[in-house]
């Protein structure tokens, strides 16, 4: 039976998100893969500014039919942007989006490289982007990236001279990249880094420009393209059964925070890169023009290619491990080059080779997901040799006491050598967390101290194991990374990293906490034990015109991931005031106070991630009508839980089950930020929420962005979006109809109220709308004209429809007062005869 080709990339697919933790265990058409890529000695690095600027396309193809060594350089780590699949924002989204980065690099063969720049939000100029990032700083792991992977070819995603015309992080990118190019070989420059990387000169600098650049097809085909090379990147590759194209639209697919899953496309398609700077190719075929990409490439490569080379043409799929005699030559002669960069690279893919030609499967799984420092834990060690090729494990060492246990085991063919053992974690092993999430950074900049952990996509594993092995007469040394392995009965095998945690940790679950009046709450402290037997007393820090009861609380749990909680009474002062609140653990004196976040999504590796535990304290000065509240949810947002903390009663609504008799007990129905552009449902529903405002209800509708609209029509009278924002957060707000009901009840909105905000002001405005609206604020960035459309509101039958872009989903984590009165009053309107104490009855 043929599968379908869309089916069998659905169940690559799948495939990938539920291998995406479990060992590589390449076949002989990926051994054979491996070889080739061996043998090429080349390398390519793409720079763009983010998750999903990335062209997998043109990385698939360098990688897979050129063979380079491709690696793309993403500036931050997308934490500025927007969570589709759950409620991360800021810093955990980032550590999301680093992880999908990583994932579409399994696929289509590239290797992942950051610098410590934060994405703050969307930039409209590079001046600013680069005033924010701290140029300096970026332009310096610019130029430890180019040191480090030493590309022959760089080339970049976006143009460098659209200043002002496209998102200051693309065109930043660029700049950075030109500006590296020539840097990278200038030792006045940088010197720090030079004793650990030296100096590098990229041979040439391209462009990866589009059709779309040019504005249109036809224009693009007008283009001289004398400075440019293509690619006919659709091209097919038999031992995968997929081309190019769908390779690379599988790897895009792992952006699904961002909604990129996507079909795939087959078939001939050119990709362009313009020549900017460096030596012009002479041959247009190829970006290694000039470039010698075999072993000859180095002193001492020759003899080694000799050999592999022969290993390539004669490749034996049927039993990989007939060449391993050539392969161990091949090694030995690797370790003795002088190029430490080539001999270091080289040498890891050879291990590779050699591993998987043997069939050789060696693992190191412990006992739990995680432990403590000071904690015992089972090791069980799984060595599996299943080829016929005389083996030893001499030895291997655990990194944690760099004891090595002799073992001096020959590993039969198909024969299992299991092997447990129980380590003692030291002291001084470092807790698994992101090392870009360790020390406090800037809007603009995460701070990393450690040269050698920059540009580095994640923390490097503290538990590992050596395997030290004898083959054909060679010692040869393979690590593994310690991991936890597992079974669920609906799942079967899992994977997970095995994670070094606290002997406890602490978290207040509300990250913002309200209080709308001067009467106090029961704010739940948990305490989770990353160890057996753990007693101590939790107290609390927090401003001083608050008061919390009582001073400290004991605390004793007997088994490592339980947990336990304590209430804690935290009374108001009777004016507006905010502040942090902030538990502290102490155990035997030593004092812990952070959180310990766990992101579990099937597409990625489980991560942990330790943060401050700390909540912010808003006693608000806010008054509401209205009670009852409908939410219909659309790409993840806090906004529910943000509103139930001012006293609403708020119900999930599904777009199923709106019918009129289900929304006749709201007050007021929101609609959560980009509803309308990934729930499909709506669009048969939207009838029924106009008709639930014409009868006397509320309507406020989140930003959507300005494509892929769901509905024909987002609000009951003519409105058309835009791709008009305001991203200085600190832009003037001028209120363009003071009198109106909106900005006086029940609370009163003044300039005050957008103090504070954070990210930006808002984004994607309507740009045009009929008369029926009415306009309530106007801002706009530095420079540009103003922008009315943040906050509409239309009377429709008894009711009002709003339509706000203001990024209240960005405001309510942070606790930006202003932004809860604002809410308030667009839930309040129309409602003043309504009583403030009615409560939801179902």
């Amino acid at each position: 039976m043929r599968i379908p080709t869309l089916a069998l990339l659905i169940l690559l697919f799948s495939l990938t998100t539920i291998l995406a933790q479990k060992p590589n265990k390449p076949n002989a058409s990926k051994i054979y893969e491996s070889i080739t890529k061996l043998n090429f000695l080349g390398s390519v690095l793409y720079i763009a500014a983010h998750p999903d600027d990335e062209n997998t396309r043109l990385i698939s193809y360098m990688s897979n039919h050129i063979k380079a060594r491709t690696a793309y350089l993403s500036i931050t780590r997308g934490d500025g942007g927007q969570n589709l699949i759950g409620s991360e924002i800021r810093e955990l989204l980032g550590v999301i989006r680093t992880q999908e980065l990583l994932a579409a690099r399994r696929i289509d063969g590239g290797e992942q490289m950051f610098t410590r720049a934060n994405d703050f939000g969307y930039s409209k100029h590079p001046d600013e982007t680069l005033d924010i990032w701290n140029k300096e700083d970026v332009l310096s792991d610019v130029v430890w990236a180019i040191r480090k992977f030493k590309p022959d070819v760089i080339i970049n995603r976006f143009n460098h001279t659209t200043a002002g015309k496209t998102h200051g992080h693309h065109t930043s990118s660029a700049l950075l990249s030109m500006e590296a190019f020539d840097v990278s070989n200038d030792k006045s420059k940088f010197q720090n880094q030079i004793k650990e990387v030296g100096i590098w000169k990229a041979k040439t600098l391209y462009f990866n420009t589009h059709w779309w650049f040019y504005g249109s097809r036809k224009k693009f085909e007008e283009v001289d393209k004398s400075n440019m090379i293509s690619f006919d990147i659709g091209v097919y590759y038999p031992q995968k059964g997929l081309s190019n194209n769908e390779m690379a639209s599988i790897a895009s697919s792992q952006h699904l925070s961002q909604g990129f899953g996507r079909l795939a496309t087959r078939g001939s398609n050119k990709e362009y890169i313009v020549y900017i700077k460096g030596d012009f190719p002479k041959d247009k075929t190829t970006v290694f023009s000039g470039i010698d990409t075999s072993w000859n490439r180095i002193k001492g490569g020759q003899a080694i290619g000799e050999i592999l080379y022969n290993v390539e043409k004669n490749f034996n799929f049927r039993d990989p491990s007939v060449h391993l005699s050539e392969l161990m030559k091949a090694y030995q002669l690797i370790q003795s080059i002088e190029d430490t960069h080539w001999k270091t690279i080289k040498t890891k893919e050879i291990k590779s080779i050699i591993e998987a030609c043997l069939g050789l499967y060696l693992e190191v799984s412990s006992n739990t997901s995680s432990a403590s420092n000071g904690s015992k834990v089972i090791l069980n060690i799984e060595a599996l040799n299943r080829s016929n090729i005389a083996l030893e494990l001499v030895s291997y060492t655990i990194s944690t006491n760099s004891v090595t246990t002799q073992k001096s085991k020959s590993l039969e063919p198909n024969i299992n050598l299991n092997i447990k053992d129980t380590i003692t974690l030291s002291n001084n092993l470092k807790n698994t967390t992101p090392y870009w999430l360790e020390s406090k950074g800037t809007l603009g900049m995460y701070k990393v101290d450690n040269q050698n952990l920059i540009g580095l996509p994640e923390t490097p594993r503290s538990l590992t194991v050596d395997f030290n092995l004898i083959i054909k007469n060679t010692p040869i040394t393979i690590t593994k990374n310690v991991v936890y392995r597992y079974s669920k009965p609906d799942k079967g095998e899992l994977y997970r990293p095995f994670e070094i945690i606290p002997e406890v940790s602490v978290k207040i679950a509300e990250k913002v906490i309200i209080f709308e009046n001067d009467k106090q709450k029961e704010i739940p402290v948990t305490i989770k034990a990353g160890r057996d037997n753990l007693e101590g007393f939790v107290s609390m820090d927090y401003p001083k015109d608050w008061s919390v009861y009582p001073d400290k609380q004991k605390f004793s749990i007997a088994n490592k991931g339980q947990g336990q909680t304590l209430l804690f009474i935290v009374t108001p002062p009777k004016f507006q005031s905010e502040g942090k609140l902030i538990p502290k653990v102490n155990i035997e004196g030593k004092i812990y106070s952070k959180e310990l976040v766990e992101i579990n999504y099937s597409h990625i590796p489980f991560q942990t991630v330790l943060l401050p535990s700390e909540s912010k304290i808003v006693r608000l000065d806010i008054q509401k009508r209205g009670e009852n509240i409908g939410y219909i949810e659309g790409a993840g947002d806090t906004v529910p839980e943000s509103l139930g903390q001012i006293g609403y009663n708020v119900i999930i609504i599904k777009p199923e089950d709106i019918t009129p008799e289900s929304l006749s007990k709201f007050d007021a129905i929101v609609v959560g930020i980009r509803a309308y552009n990934i729930v499909d449902e709506l669009k048969f529903k939207q009838q029924i929420l106009f008709d639930f405002v014409k009868y006397g209800g509320n309507m406020i509708v989140q930003y959507n962005t300005s494509r892929r609209i769901k509905v024909d029509h987002i609000a009951p009278y003519d409105l058309k979006l835009s791709s008009d924002r305001v991203t200085d957060e600190n832009a003037e707000v001028r209120l363009l109809n003071p009198e109106h009901e909106l900005l006086n009840y029940p609370n009163k909105i003044t300039a005050k109220d957008f103090e504070g905000w954070t990210q930006e002001r808002g984004l994607y405005f309507p740009n045009e709308w009929s008369s029926e609206f009415t306009p309530i604020l106007s801002m706009n960035d530095a420079g540009e004209t103003p922008k009315d459309g943040s906050l509409l509101i239309a009377k429709y039958g008894k009711g009002y429809f709003i339509y706000t872009g203001l990024s209240f989903f960005r405001e309510f984590p942070a606790g930006v007062s202003g932004a809860y009165r604002l809410f308030a009053n667009m839930l309040s309107i129309g409602k003043e005869n309504i009583n403030p104490d009615k409560k939801l009855n179902d």
